[in-house]
């Protein structure tokens, strides 16, 4: 479990969206600091939300942003892309940016802020999967949304020995400007934010937010045939 009261926390991609949802989440169950990161962060209101900039596919960025604040107690890694079509449909170039936003971005950061961590006496880590981990029929989004589920299991397992705990965070349509134009039903952003307090107070490694993602991750156990989306 994570004490969050009086803490210093980072979202990534923490200015709008589901990040924003995070950040105002983690400030109510009491983080003293929340540093929100943004491509081109804009001034907030709240000085507890400290607004810095980071490109989570440059090296040099995420190298800067940890000299930055050397005092986070927990990582969100929100951030992260997408791409329409599919895998056929994309040049393996833009699959390759994908994955380097939504996997190798993660895994920069987490790495840059680990020994952080460490100092402080464990903190957490917090992933933000998909239920398209599970589920095929999304192209290279959900393609890199399963990587990203495998690379926050083998961190879990790397960061135990250091008291870091680790959870992933597996979500359906979540009422974000990724998916506003989409007719369908979504989840409420703060929602999802209450659920990954409540799993970082309470010790949890996984947090499923919504029923479709319940049933994909139950039905990892069927036939492959299973896993697909309309």
């Amino acid at each position: 479990m994570t004490e969050i009261k009086g803490t210093r926390v980072l979202v990534t991609g923490g200015q709008r969206g589901l990040g924003k949802a995070f950040a105002a989440a983690l400030l109510e169950a009491g983080a003293e600091t929340v540093y929100v990161t943004a491509r081109r962060p804009e001034q907030e209101t709240d000085p507890r939300l400290v607004p810095l900039a980071l490109e989570v596919s440059d090296d040099a960025s995420v190298a800067r942003l940890a000299e930055q604040v050397p005092d986070v107690d927990i990582v969100v890694n929100n951030a992260g892309a997408t791409i329409p079509n599919g895998l056929l449909g994309n040049d393996v170039a833009e699959v390759a940016h994908l994955f380097d936003v939504n996997v190798l971005g993660a895994l920069r950061v987490t790495q840059a802020f680990a020994p952080v961590l460490a100092r402080r006496g464990g903190g957490a880590v917090v992933n933000v999967h998909s239920v398209l981990s599970w589920a095929s029929g999304t192209g290279a989004y959900g393609v890199s949304k399963a990587a990203l589920w495998s690379l926050t299991n083998s961190l879990r397992h790397e960061l135990a020995s250091q008291g870091t705990q680790v959870v992933g965070v597996h979500l359906g349509y979540t009422d974000t400007d990724m998916v506003r134009a989409l007719d369908v039903p979504k989840n409420d952003p703060r929602d999802v934010a209450a659920q990954v307090v409540e799993a970082l107070l309470k010790g949890g490694s996984e947090v499923l937010a919504d029923e479709v993602t319940r049933y994909f991750k139950a039905a990892l156990s069927g036939p492959v045939e299973g896993l697909a989306v309309a």
